[in-house]
């Protein structure tokens, strides 16, 4: 049975988190749900550097689903119109109770996690812009990806693949991370080039 990951996004949403972690995940053969909180009868949004992104369906559409992970991206305004949405607040809440995964990129950690409490008692991750009044119980600011327990954090669009690849290592484990992972010569050796 495949695993099924929530992606809910909105205007302002940071491009390269949204689509990287849908395509590292859809790599691992994750069946990937992309959901706008923007109006429900229209899913396309613009993200914050104006880039267009289609969802696959409302946030509203995704209450009766349970899912093996909800993951939300960072980008302004896009995390602070995603932690205004009730439909995402009682879908994250629902998430963490389950002990289901849920993670948080750039500045969602602090204004959608945080804000809804989901930091407590957990050493997170974000955007350094949004470290110093973190909600977590610890900051870790090295750290591109932090994982405590079914939550897992990371900094920002530079850190997006390591933050996807281990989504999927949380939700497939480390081999089918490596399967997707290696394709993507992430890391080459300089004495190749020579």
């Amino acid at each position: 049975m495949s695993k099924t990951v929530l992606i809910p996004i909105a205007n302002g949403s940071e491009e390269i988190e949204v689509v990287t972690m849908i395509d590292v995940l859809r790599r691992a053969d994750i069946e990937v749900t992309v959901a706008s909180v923007s109006d429900a009868d229209h899913c396309q949004i613009t993200g914050s550097h104006g880039i267009n992104i289609v969802a696959d369906c409302a946030i509203e559409d995704c209450v009766k689903t349970d899912f093996d992970l909800i993951a939300v991206p960072g980008g302004l305004p896009g995390a602070e119109h995603l932690a205004a949405s009730d439909v995402l607040d009682k879908l994250l809440r629902k998430q963490a109770a389950a002990g289901r995964l849920y993670g948080a990129i750039c500045a969602a950690p602090l204004l959608i996690l945080g804000s809804k409490g989901l930091l407590e008692n957990r050493t997170a991750t974000g955007h350094p812009r949004f470290l110093p009044v973190s909600e977590a119980k610890e900051v870790d600011s090295e750290s591109r990806v932090v994982v405590d327990g079914n939550c897992i954090t990371s900094q920002g669009p530079g850190t997006a693949i390591d933050f996807a690849l281990e989504l999927v290592e949380q939700l497939c484990g480390v081999v089918k991370r490596e399967e997707v992972s290696s394709p993507l010569v992430l890391m080459t050796s300089a004495a190749a080039y020579y």
